[in-house]
């Protein structure tokens, strides 16, 4: 299943035996920090990481009675696939029990990923859970959802503004929001710009919006690796940008004037739409094909040359800026 489907499914109860994976590393730490909580299990876990895994012991765990009436809550995080042996050992354990979770976060390839669905089939009192990076609704639907577990009084549009300042990620909305809970106040628009604007001045947005005015960004996209951002995060924040120019682009030789509630599905703040569609006109369709030719070759290097990933980033955004 997807997160949609998981996230339904949360809301009357919690399946015991899970496996986790897919391209969002902060939904799979989500998730793992949300079973911690929702079990009260902290103190009482099993946790193993990455090359910590040990059969033995995880049957141990899986096998005792619950310490003072609680629960046995079983993590394995690994990119390395678990005998399939051991793995269906471990689901019948904890099958046995329904105090027993077993939570598996797997971060090696989607392909291996697959073939360890079997195990974690609706026969064994199991699911999978594949995440995707998400789509701006999505991310929109998150930052609603999250907003009201912190009990944040904010209005639809601050929510919009938000997702669009910090690009979709899921780490930065939520990191933000938790922030703004603390104000203990209603937030609109105003107060995003006022406290999460002006605290990211090199969000990646920002640095993608300097290349599209052809703007020397050398100096800020090294800065932007050296906070954390990744040349893959980059990249999606490139296709999505690109995407929405396209958008832009079509809709306005259709109808004139831009709408980014028709066009995207929200409203973008005005200064962001009259700038997204300033961008949108100047580039023509032949141009907007040679950039998406550009991406493509950039997330084939990526994914398939070893080296310095950065310098393949920086060379592939020179070439999209002398197309420009």
């Amino acid at each position: 299943m997807y997160k949609k489907e998981f996230d339904a499914l949360l809301k009357s109860k919690l399946p015991n035996i899970v496996l986790l994976y897919g391209e969002n590393e902060f939904l799979l730490n989500f998730y793992a920090k949300y079973y911690k909580e929702k079990l009260y299990a902290k103190e009482t876990l099993l946790e193993h990481l990455y090359e910590d895994y040990n059969f033995e012991r995880a049957k141990a765990y899986l096998s005792q009675s619950s310490l003072f009436g609680g629960v046995n809550l079983y993590i394995l995080r690994s990119n390395k696939k678990v005998p399939k042996k051991e793995l269906d050992e471990l689901i019948k354990i904890c099958n046995k029990n329904n105090t027993n979770y077993f939570l598996y976060i797997y971060e090696g390839s989607n392909k291996d990923a697959k073939s360890l669905q079997n195990s974690f089939s609706n026969k064994n009192g199991a699911i999978w859970v594949r995440f995707f990076e998400p789509n701006v609704k999505e991310a929109i639907e998150f930052a609603k959802n999250r907003a009201k577990e912190l009990n944040l009084n904010i209005e639809l549009y601050a929510i919009n503004h938000l997702v669009s300042l910090l690009n979709g990620n899921l780490a930065l909305i939520n990191k933000e929001l938790e922030k703004l809970s603390i104000l203990n106040e209603n937030i609109d628009s105003s107060k995003i710009d006022e406290l999460v604007y002006s605290s990211a001045p090199l969000a990646v947005e920002k640095v993608i919006i300097m290349l599209f005015k052809k703007q020397e960004i050398t100096n800020s996209l090294q800065k932007l690796l050296e906070l954390g951002e990744d040349e893959f995060s980059i990249l999606r924040a490139l296709q999505r940008f690109l995407g929405q120019l396209f958008l832009f682009h079509a809709y306005i030789k259709l109808n004139g004037m831009p709408n980014s509630k028709e066009i995207l599905g929200y409203q973008l703040p005005k200064w962001v739409e009259d700038e997204r569609a300033s961008l949108a006109i100047k580039l023509k369709f032949s141009k907007l094909l040679k950039i998406y030719e550009e991406l493509l070759n950039l997330e084939l290097n990526l994914k398939t040359k070893s080296g310095d990933k950065e310098a393949l980033l920086l060379g592939a955004l020179t070439k999209i800026r002398n197309i420009l």
